[in-house]
């Protein structure tokens, strides 16, 4: 006699596996694709820096609220969105985000910004891979870097109050935040890539999944980003120095 009905989860296909971890990391790449072109094409035009940038950059505060609201929006509507919807505000995102980034082309040389991408894309391709090989659940893991992350940010806020009220940068906890910002965000890329992969066990293909590949390439291309950034701030610091 059974307590009740038996439920099995449906085991995705090699192929339907191959499908999902496909599109999502090619949406992952698409957006890097996306906001890099859109980080180049603001920074060759004075009108828009100065849109971003000009009267205390606060065309560049209201689109970092905006990539906040995005987020935050995507995330309370996981199952209430169509792919179609979701797909248009991951994209919409990595414009946004590109947009804010396009500082980066001004503030750095071409070569300093090849190096930290070569070395962001080294390092986090190994932590993928690590993430998808390893028979360790990491699960844990993401607890604890999300703790260290609000962490990280706190002392980030804090550093910038005391910037603003000191006028003077104090370099030793740059450094501090961006090495804790590598370490944070490749542990998360591990932890992501499982959780992708897992994700991918179940892949049936369904609309669910199709948002669920998009959301998985939002977390990705969050680290990617991070880690390129962090590394790109210790270049730069380094050549200055």
């Amino acid at each position: 006699m059974t307590a009740g009905p038996q439920y099995i989860a449906y085991q995705a296909t090699e192929d339907e596996k191959r499908k999902f971890l496909s599109r999502t990391y090619g949406w992952m790449a698409l957006a890097l694709v996306i906001s890099a072109a859109t980080a180049y094409f603001v920074s060759q035009s004075q009108t828009l820096l100065s849109l971003l940038w000009g009267g205390k950059a606060v065309g560049f505060w209201i689109l970092a609220i905006s990539e906040v609201a995005l987020v935050f929006i995507l995330s309370m509507n996981v199952h209430k969105f169509k792919p179609l919807t979701v797909k248009f505000f991951f994209v919409l995102y990595a414009v946004i985000n590109g947009a804010t980034l396009a500082s980066v082309f001004a503030l750095f040389d071409m070569h300093v910004i090849t190096q930290a991408f070569l070395c962001a894309a080294l390092l986090y391709a190994s932590m993928s891979l690590f993430g998808m090989k390893t028979g360790k659940n990491l699960a844990s893991w993401g607890r604890y870097l999300l703790m260290a992350l609000l962490g990280l940010v706190i002392v980030g806020v804090v550093n910038m109050v005391i910037t603003l009220i000191t006028k003077q940068t104090l370099t030793w906890i740059d450094w501090v935040i961006d090495i804790a910002t590598i370490v944070i965000f490749t542990g998360l890329t591990a932890y992501d890539s499982q959780k992708i992969l897992r994700a991918a066990e179940h892949a049936d293909g369904s609309e669910a999944f199709q948002e669920l590949a998009v959301y998985g390439a939002l977390d990705l291309y969050l680290d990617f980003i991070n880690i390129f950034l962090a590394i790109l701030r210790i270049f730069g610091r380094v050549r200055r120095s």
